[in-house]
């Protein structure tokens, strides 16, 4: 395919409605050309986030009405190119964060939000730290600015994004508190972390046993009553960092509202007089100011995926699944059983 009107069939998993994961459906359909300043992008490695766990529920803060065809971030290489696009990124590889439309075998992508793939980097390695790598990054160094020597509070060290904000934590000289199930424990400490089991009543108190001075950031993508203790736990001049309510996930009702009804709290805690301050962290804020948007995303991105090709950083891959079999990822990852990211590559070619 060059930059032809040509067209190629590409196959969708389609999230048709609260369904489980078994409900996911496979559909085939004609690709369109790519417009001017676009690209297509044939898939070598989507994965699945906890957004796509929360859209299954109708539950993500702002996804699109069903149904559509989830998948937050992507990495694959340049099909064919539009109007106006160097046709000398055909054959390169290349990672992208697209919000929905990754579980695809081929998407058409602006050319603009494209980040390359250092040589020698695998796909499969580089799809861990598209979104969670872009989060935890941001979070860690832009949202709380954490200096080396200071000590950070991980809620669910093992998750995708929380396994990548250990690795960036620890190789900038960060100590770590993480939480995590005990069957995750020794594989933390052999990170240079101090686990805490989640599920202990007294997880809080454990952990200000560990920091008795308080911390310099907390990082919960939980939300729910628990965020007052993730607060508790900083030291003056410490950063709350909240990015999720995994809490209500379960909870019926408007996607929105658990985030809703957590910001106010956040924002007012900001003016009390303790040094403290509380961030709501969101992906796509900023995009009001689109340029700005999209270099800092494109700057951020880069740091993390030569970070993975520096091997400072190591791909977390929990499993692989078919892009046929994305029911079963999409099962697995919301197990809370695996370590990292489960990663969907192509459907091998048939015979």
């Amino acid at each position: 395919m060059g930059s032809s009107t040509a067209t190629s069939t590409v196959t969708e998993i389609v999230l048709p409605g609260k369904v489980e994961p078994e409900g996911l459906q496979i559909t085939t359909r004609d690709l369109p050309a790519p417009a001017a300043g676009q690209v297509v992008l044939g898939m070598e490695a989507t994965g699945v986030s906890f957004a796509e766990q929360q859209m299954r529920r109708g539950k993500y803060f702002d996804q699109p009405p069903f149904p559509f065809v989830p998948g937050y971030d992507v990495v694959g290489t340049v099909l064919a190119t539009g109007p106006g696009v160097d046709r000398a990124l055909i054959g390169q590889r290349f990672a992208a964060v697209t919000k929905v439309g990754g579980w695809a075998s081929a998407l058409v992508l602006d050319a603009v939000d494209l980040v390359p793939v250092p040589d020698g980097v695998a796909p499969a390695a580089a799809e861990t730290v598209v979104v969670n790598g872009l989060t935890a990054w941001q979070m860690l160094h832009r949202k709380a600015a954490v200096q080396p020597g200071g000590i950070i509070v991980v809620l669910g060290a093992n998750g995708g994004v929380g396994s990548t904000l250990v690795q960036l934590a620890r190789h900038s000289g960060i100590r770590v508190i993480g939480t995590a199930s005990p069957w995750h424990h020794a594989a933390l400490r052999e990170q240079g972390v101090t686990p805490i089991d989640y599920n202990d009543p007294e997880m809080y108190r454990r952990i200000r046993e560990f920091a008795p001075d308080g911390v310099d950031a907390v990082f919960d993508h939980v939300g729910g009553p628990g965020i007052v203790e993730s607060w508790r736990l900083l030291r003056r001049g410490g950063t709350l960092v909240s990015y999720g309510s995994a809490a209500t996930k379960n909870v019926e009702g408007n996607a929105k509202l658990p985030v809703l009804k957590m910001f106010p709290r956040l924002m007012m805690w900001n003016y009390l007089p303790n040094g403290k301050s509380a961030q709501f962290y969101n992906l796509w804020d900023g995009q009001r100011r689109i340029e700005a948007y999209r270099l800092r995303q494109r700057e951020d991105l880069t740091q993390v995926l030569q970070l993975l090709a520096d091997g400072a950083l190591t791909p977390q891959i929990a499993a692989e699944f078919p892009l046929s079999q994305t029911g079963s990822a999409l099962a697995l990852a919301e197990s809370r059983t695996v370590a990292g990211k489960v990663v969907i590559v192509p459907d091998p070619p048939r015979s």
